[in-house]
């Protein structure tokens, strides 16, 4: 009977087995410092779960089995209701684990903040006094991907490279929706929002060719939306630039441009020169001509607001309609952010069908994206400050208030 049994667990483990066999576990045998500290965190994790969750699994099936109702020597004891050993025993184990996890969680939120500069380069070895970083600015586009390095003023298009045991330090930006820049080898995922700027700190400890995808559904072109990762000893690293400076274009605004309309399974791009303050200008979604710049009206909008004259920014603030009129496609919202009908035939939810008629009709306006609660924080997302404390205060009683003192909202609606 027991060989039997032995015989059947192993014929039930085959599909398993053979379904693990196509798996990528590439995030359990990770390249990088980061994600080796991740993945370890899990296992971590996983066996202290398993602490209470195995014993409790076998005692169930043990009581079960033991108190059948053919076992007549089992002891039945119908008055008893109280154990304080049992009790004791019953609450402690889960107590402990718990404050066992929340000390590993604590722990590993701070060490692995990705805006945290790392501090070693494996558990081995730490960083080099001599090694500069390598910055790389990421720019999730539809449906690419765009990376800037500013220290050798080249970009590339869904191809990235750097040496190993040199620590990148990725600043990361979006065009349009959010997006997730993901490379399981090298570090978790970290989300790419417009107007707004994240960072992850990584390094790569091994040379190889790792893949590097969106983690985030945005749009027709999601599931193309992939890139490799050459990990590159410093010689390899070096030809790699020479090879994107010698074949590549220039990349000033006129090229941005046109390559942030979106596409799907864009070829690898090398741009060998790049425009100064181009990535910046995307940071701040003022790319396209005659857009005012985010931390320019955040500038405004912390010193108080422009008064009426600031009627004249209210074609300079939209944003996120840059596409509509064009024919270009896009993946954002349609009506009210874009000025787009919806592809349904039905209401969008929470409107009436008065509402819906009258937003697609030809005169209707994009609403534009409110940015007032933007005010006060800086790229980073952190917060620039309180209020301005020059800013003149309107008297209440009055129903006009005076230039200086309208509110930043009046950046963005008209009279």
């Amino acid at each position: 009977m027991a060989n039997l049994y032995r015989h059947a667990c192993r014929i039930l483990m085959l599909p398993l087995l053979a379904g693990l066999a196509g798996c990528n576990m590439v995030v359990m045998s990770p390249s990088g410092d980061i994600a080796a500290q991740q993945r370890d965190l899990i296992l971590v994790s996983t066996f202290l779960m398993l602490l209470i969750i195995i014993p409790v699994i076998v005692l169930t099936l043990y009581f079960a089995w033991h108190y059948r109702r053919a076992n007549t020597q089992a002891v039945y004891d119908p008055e008893w209701h109280h154990s304080t050993r049992l009790e004791v025993v019953i609450w402690s184990a889960p107590l402990a684990i718990i404050i066992a996890l929340g000390a590993v969680t604590w722990i590993s939120t701070h060490k692995l903040d990705p805006y945290r500069p790392i501090d070693r380069l494996d558990a081995e070895r730490a960083i080099p006094a001599d090694v500069k970083p390598l910055t790389v600015e990421v720019v999730a586009l539809d449906w690419k991907w765009l990376f800037f390095y500013p220290d050798y003023g080249i970009a590339t298009v869904n191809e990235l490279a750097a040496p190993v045991d040199v620590p990148i330090n990725f600043k990361i930006t979006a065009s349009s929706v959010m997006n997730s820049f993901y490379i399981p080898a090298l570090a978790g995922q970290i989300y790419a929002m417009p107007g707004m700027q994240t960072r992850l700190h990584a390094v790569i400890n091994a040379p190889g060719e790792f893949e590097g995808f969106s983690a985030n559904y945005s749009g027709a072109g999601f599931s193309h939306m992939r890139f490799r990762f050459h990990g590159l000893d410093q010689a390899g690293f070096d030809g790699w630039v020479s090879k994107v400076k010698q074949q590549g274009t220039m990349l000033n605004r006129d090229a941005y441009l046109k390559l942030e309309k979106p596409s799907e399974r864009e070829p690898v791009r090398y741009y060998g020169g790049v425009e100064n303050g181009l990535y910046e200008a995307v940071l701040n979604m003022c790319a396209q001509p005659g857009k005012m710049c985010m931390n320019e009206m955040m500038h405004v909008d912390m010193m108080g607001g422009g008064g009426e004259e600031s009627e004249a920014n209210r074609e300079r603030l939209q944003y996120d309609n840059r596409h509509a009129g064009t024919g270009d496609g896009t993946n954002s919202a349609t009506f009210p952010a874009t000025g787009q009908p919806a592809r349904g035939q039905g209401a969008p939810e929470g409107t009436t069908g008065q509402d819906a008629e009258g937003q697609s009709g030809s005169g209707a306006q994009p609403m534009q994206h409110d940015m007032l609660n933007m005010n006060g924080h800086d790229m980073d997302g952190h917060q620039m400050g309180g209020e301005n404390p020059q800013a003149p205060a309107s008297d209440s009683g009055s129903s006009t208030p005076d230039k200086g003192s309208i509110a930043p909202e009046q950046l963005n609606n008209s009279k």
